[in-house]
């Protein structure tokens, strides 16, 4: 990998993490029309995850800070609910990403037929969640947490946004806009930092190897461009958000499916 094609996929993984449009179904596209690959590798992979990580902690830090120091009052104040929350959000992608991963990747790889199936699943949610008019909750319950935990393990499938499905889901619960997008980027932080830790583990015990197939240079730039864009876009989703913006992406992901399975079903 030169540091040209870790640039932009350092850019796209920044970008569609956050935006509702499906980071690996992206990187499914530029590694099949754009002859770009990295996305498996594994020291790649874990790079720029932990840069997004970082990009959250940054534009976050505010909330995060907030959820912390109401942590360290021990008692149930609105901090600890919140982090209560966010811990019972893990629970059904902890379940997926532990016993069911390997097992759904193999059923359903990541080629272009599956990546524009889900690309339209993930527009439907969005329209969907844009014109439903549910009674709006003041605050997210454990409940909703659950669920939209469940919608954050279902987009193990490849080109099913995690951050689309996630807020759709909210939306469609009648949680606040407004504390719906930080919510959803807050609750993804564990999981992608234990995948990170499982490809670790599974290149300590041989099952995946680092390979050293990516020098430094390229590398770091990869890992700087899904910092830089990951602060960009995750800012940018935070106020989209808020104005009701996500048919747009709808849209988007609506065509760039049909797109893709015409060119997977016509070739």
């Amino acid at each position: 990998m030169d540091w040209i094609q870790a640039l932009i996929l350092g850019i796209v993984q920044g970008l569609t993490e956050y935006l509702p449009v499906s980071s690996s179904g992206h990187l499914t596209i530029l590694s099949n029309f754009f002859a770009i690959d990295g996305a498996d590798n594994l020291e790649f992979t874990v790079a720029v995850h932990v840069a997004t990580v970082l990009s959250t902690l940054v534009i976050l830090w505010k909330e995060i800070d907030w959820i912390l120091m109401g942590l360290f009052k021990f008692k149930m104040n609105d901090e600890t609910k919140y982090a209560l929350n966010i811990l019972v959000s893990m629970i059904p992608v902890g379940i997926v990403g532990l016993f069911f991963k390997d097992k759904v990747e193999e059923a359903f790889g990541a080629g272009l037929l599956i990546v524009g199936v889900m690309l339209l699943v993930t527009s439907i949610l969005l329209i969907f969640s844009y014109y439903a008019k549910p009674r709006i909750k003041e605050h997210i319950s454990l409940w909703d947490a659950f669920v939209i935990g469940v919608a954050q393990a279902c987009a193990v499938l490849p080109g099913l946004s995690r951050s689309g499905s996630t807020i759709a889901t909210g939306l469609m619960l009648g949680d606040k806009k407004e504390k719906l997008a930080q919510f959803s980027f807050l609750m993804v932080i564990p999981p992608i930092l234990g995948e990170a830790l499982l490809d670790v583990l599974k290149a300590v015990k041989g099952e995946e190897s680092f390979g050293g197939s990516v020098d430094l240079f390229p590398l770091a730039i990869g890992f700087v461009a899904a910092f830089l864009s990951g602060c960009f876009a995750c800012k940018l989703m935070i106020n989209l958000v808020k104005k009701g913006k996500l048919v747009y992406f709808g849209i988007y992901c609506a065509i760039i499916g049909i797109a893709v399975l015409t060119y997977q079903l016509t070739r």
